[in-house]
Parts: structure tokens; C-alpha cells; sequence
């Protein structure tokens, strides 16, 4: 095993004959999207905010469209209607669990998003537990924990693995490594099966935040051998508010229930019997069955479509766009690990003369093109990579600008920003 392990290969099964079968790539609602521009001109909207919230897949869309005329509530229902919609619930966590690659035991658990996932992990991890996670992580994986272990930025991927092999040696007692698979900020990807084999090695497990790898790529969580993974339905073309916690069951069926309600016990008289499986015992009150049917119809419109032609569009529509931002004057990318290292389509940068605030809205003003400004809900790591050391999230001159690609994005629309900037840049 090499200390970096590159996701698109190392994730994928596909073998050549399941990407000849695959099908056109699925379009995304909205596509069609006219907006105002100075002047009162309408132009179709060049959407390059992917990694905030991708839009709804037509066959997402479809899938909700025929669940609703039966929909009614699950589990616990004799009607037809209720039997109907448990079922279809039931076969959304299944799919689940095949799109990630899980192993047969593991638990599935729908949560709003990755956030909520992460949180609820947190809740269940076992007394004197220790994190152990970088600064370059999202807030949601920064923050949740009771007793954690942050790490700087690693200067490049052989560090990353270094560092926390020497954080998870000196650590008494449970332990837990948390890491992205993909940058939120800089789309660059992390060894995250070399992390697994250290974090085992130590006896520790580990957590892989995948919001910004699954629209991407395939990911294999039992053939990267990882514990858990959680990611969001709104990241995955599936905007109907579910999300997802995947991994072993034994944590989570002996933590605290999430949340204390209907569902989660076996019988309430002066003390509650809570559910042993941690699927209903932290599932508690009607979930978002919708959600859970949406994200599932994201899963499986993306494996029918087969990985192969999604990562070649995008590795094309992403380079195309990192070279015209290389060539517009003023124009900084930012990167932890290099322009060469491995990403998918995510990339931040600042222009010289503007604060991020100030291009996102020119951008949108004048030229109907989406972008996302500030830090990402990662002031650490966006601080490190602008070298500024102060700065909130309402501080322009510490922030940057991210642009975001996914299904639906053109050539047009990459061109349309690169051009745009070089307009903005030569104010």
C-alpha cells in the first residue's frame, strides 16, 4: 500500500464492460434557469455552486413524483399505503448501503445531513473517547467532539498519514480519527485508505466526512476498509433534506438515542426499553421518508449511469477551468498539496484588488453566474491558505471564492466565468 491512495481508482469496481453499459448522463432540474443581469437582460444561469447544494436530478425528482400518491406513515402502519411507503423506506437504506459499498452489518441511519450525522456519531462514541482531527476539516467535523486532538495542515498527503499515526500513538483509550475524503475548499483528495490502515493499526477507528466525494466519485467503504461515512442528500443532487451515517453497528447500539421518542424503543412503562438495532433506536418520530427515497433515486441514478463518463466530464470541465483561471492576471488559486494533486471539481482562489464578497456579486449582477464566497464553513483551513491568521466569516479580506462544478455544468458556463474575471480583474 503507497501512503497515497488516489480515490477515483483505489474506490471504483467498475469493471470496463459496466462503463459500456452505462446510460446517459441524468439532467438536473433547472437547467433551463433564466436570470436578471444589470441592464434587465435575462440570461441562463451559470450554476458553478455545486459543493453548497447541487440541484435535484430529474429521475430524484421522478422517484419523490411517484412515491407521493402513496405516501403515508412507516413501520408501524397495517394499511396498504403505509405498508407501501415502509417498503419503499426500507429498500431506501438498502440501496444506501450498496452505493457505498458497505459491509452486510453495517447500520444505515437516514439524519438530515452529514452534520447531523457526524453529531449523532459523537453522541454514541464511548466514554473518554478522543478525536483526533485536522484543521483543515469542516466545521462539522471540528467541532462535535467532547475531547479531541486538532492537527495543523499537513504540507503534503505522506504528512497527513505521519501526523496522525504520531497523534493516535500517544492516546490512551478510545480513539477516533475524522477526515474529509474530498475538500470542501479545495476539492483536493486525502488518503483515506492509508489513514484507515493507521488509525487500525492503533486500535482506533475512523470517520470519513464523504459530502464532496460522492457526487464525484465512487467510494467502496469496505474495500478502503473504513468504519464510518457520512454525507448529505443536498450535496448528492438529492435536495430533500435526508442525509446518512454508514458503519459498524456495536457503537451505536449501545450509545444514547439520538433522539428520545417513538421508534426508538422496544416498550415504555417507568423506564423505556430502547431499541438494541441502532437503525430504529436512532430514528425516532416519523422520518423524512421523501429524503430517504430521494437520496436513494440519487444513488441509483448515479451507479446506473456508471462512474466512468461522470469522471471524465468532470476531470475535462475542471482542468478546463483551472487553466483559464491560471491565465487570468491577478487570479490566486488556492491549494494545500499542489496544482497536481488529484481533486475533483471544486476550486477556490482570490482576485487581486477585489474581496471575495465583491466577485461573487459581480459575478451574479452582471453576468448570472453562481458562485460561493467567505470560508466555507472552514476558518481554519481558509485562513491557512490566505495566510491570515485573523478574520470572521463577515470578513471579506480573509474570505475567497470557490466555484463548483456537476452534472449539468457546461463548457459555456466555465468559459463564461473564466471570461468574467478576467473582466473583473482588469477594473
Amino acid at each position: 500500500m503507497t501512503i497515497f491512495d488516489s480515490v477515483p481508482a483505489q474506490a471504483s469496481g467498475e469493471t470496463p464492460a459496466q462503463a459500456a453499459t452505462g446510460r446517459p448522463i441524468p439532467a438536473v432540474l433547472g437547467a433551463d434557469l433564466e436570470v436578471p443581469v444589470k441592464g434587465g437582460r435575462l440570461v441562463g444561469y451559470a450554476n458553478l455552486d455545486y459543493a453548497a447544494s447541487a440541484p435535484c436530478l430529474e429521475p430524484v425528482s421522478a422517484a419523490v413524483a411517484a412515491a407521493l400518491p402513496a405516501y403515508s406513515s412507516v413501520h408501524r402502519g397495517a394499511g396498504y399505503a403505509s405498508q407501501l411507503t415502509t417498503a419503499r423506506y426500507e429498500q431506501a437504506r438498502h440501496t444506501v448501503r450498496s452505493f457505498v459499498g458497505a459491509r452486510p452489518d453495517d447500520a444505515v441511519i437516514f439524519t438530515r445531513n452529514t452534520t447531523d450525522a457526524t453529531n449523532l456519531l459523537a453522541g454514541c462514541l464511548p466514554a473518554g473517547t478522543t478525536a483526533v482531527v485536522f484543521d483543515t476539516e469542516h466545521h462539522a467535523s471540528l467541532l462535535p467532539w467532547k475531547r479531541s486532538v486538532r492537527l495543523a495542515p499537513p504540507a503534503f498527503p505522506g504528512e497527513a498519514v505521519r501526523a496522525a499515526d504520531e497523534a493516535l500513538a500517544g492516546i490512551d483509550g478510545p480513539k477516533l480519527l475524522v477526515v474529509t475524503a474530498a475538500s470542501n475548499v479545495t476539492g483536493e483528495l486525502w488518503p483515506i485508505a492509508a489513514l484507515a490502515h493507521i488509525a487500525h493499526r492503533h486500535g482506533a477507528r475512523i470517520l470519513v466526512d464523504a459530502a464532496q466525494l460522492v457526487p464525484h466519485r465512487r467510494l467502496n467503504l469496505t474495500a478502503l476498509d473504513l468504519d464510518y461515512v457520512a454525507f448529505s442528500g443536498h450535496k448528492l443532487y438529492a435536495p430533500f433534506g435526508a442525509g446518512v451515517l454508514v458503519g459498524r453497528q456495536d457503537w451505536l447500539a449501545e450509545g444514547e438515542p439520538y433522539l428520545k421518542g417513538g421508534g426508538a424503543v422496544r416498550s415504555v412503562g417507568d423506564t423505556a426499553e430502547w431499541h438494541d438495532d441502532p437503525e430504529p433506536r436512532h430514528e425516532a418520530g416519523t422520518p423524512n421518508v421523501l429524503g430517504a427515497i430521494a437520496l436513494a433515486a440519487a444513488c441509483d441514478a448515479l451507479t446506473a449511469t456508471g462512474w466512468t463518463e461522470l469522471v471524465r466530464e468532470e476531470e475535462r470541465l475542471i482542468a478546463r477551468l483551472r487553466a483559464g483561471l491560471a491565465s487570468v492576471e491577478g487570479v490566486r488559486e488556492l491549494s494545500l498539496w499542489g496544482n497536481d494533486h488529484p481533486r475533483v471539481g471544486i476550486v477556490s482562489f482570490t482576485v487581486v484588488g477585489h474581496s471575495a464578497r465583491e466577485v461573487a456579486e459581480l459575478l451574479s449582477s452582471e453576468y448570472g453566474i453562481g458562485v460561493r464566497d467567505g470560508k466555507f464553513c472552514a476558518h481554519p483551513f481558509v485562513r491557512h491558505l490566505l495566510g491570515t491568521p485573523d478574520g470572521g466569516c463577515e470578513d471579506d479580506t480573509a474570505s475567497a471564492v470557490r466555484a463548483s462544478i456537476g452534472i449539468g455544468t457546461t463548457q459555456e458556463h466555465v468559459d463564461r466565468l473564466v471570461e468574467a474575471l478576467r473582466d473583473l480583474a482588469s477594473r
